[in-house]
């Protein structure tokens, strides 16, 4: 059994023994991170998403250590999603991101974000690993855990005179 069928199984027998109905789990790519998305299609999505997210944050937490003890010494990332709720969320942070990094070169200089958790802090730091006038730097501590969007000069080189 390859890591995404044992991840799928597992969420259907937790789902299951939560007494969640679900109608499909299905398996996409992330198009920037390359990582899997195992998105639940559920009619209970209030019961699993929980307030501000909280309870898809600890059902990913859950599956993320189970994962762990089953493929151990192996880092896998992924993320489980539900109506794709966490898309969405992803989404909104790329367009803040985007406009703060505008915002960062406008003023030439650091824009902070919002504190947010390590997987969102990736997906930035993603975002502008080719954007060569913004860097990105996690900072603080705990749950007051940010991204700071800083502006970089570029130096453009003149063409070599022959």
């Amino acid at each position: 059994m390859n890591i995404n069928e044992f991840i799928i199984e597992t969420l259907k027998t937790l789902l299951t023994l939560l007494g969640i109905s679900f109608t499909d789990i299905s398996v996409s790519i992330d198009e920037k991170t390359s990582s899997p998305r195992f998105v639940i299609a559920t009619a209970d999505s209030a019961i699993l998403i929980g307030e501000h997210g909280a309870r898809l944050l600890a059902l990913n937490h859950l599956i993320k250590r189970i994962v762990e003890k089953k493929f151990p010494g192996e880092h896998h990332s992924f993320m489980v999603d539900v109506n794709d709720y966490q898309k969405k969320q992803v989404d909104e942070i790329r367009a803040k991101a985007h406009m703060l990094a505008e915002r960062a070169r406008y003023f030439k200089s650091s824009v902070e974000m919002d504190p947010m958790s390590s997987y969102e802090r990736m997906i930035v730091h993603a975002e502008f690993t080719l954007t060569p006038d913004i860097a990105t730097e996690s900072s603080g501590f705990g749950k007051d855990r940010h991204l700071v969007l800083k502006y970089t000069e570029t130096k453009v080189l003149p063409d070599k005179l022959i």
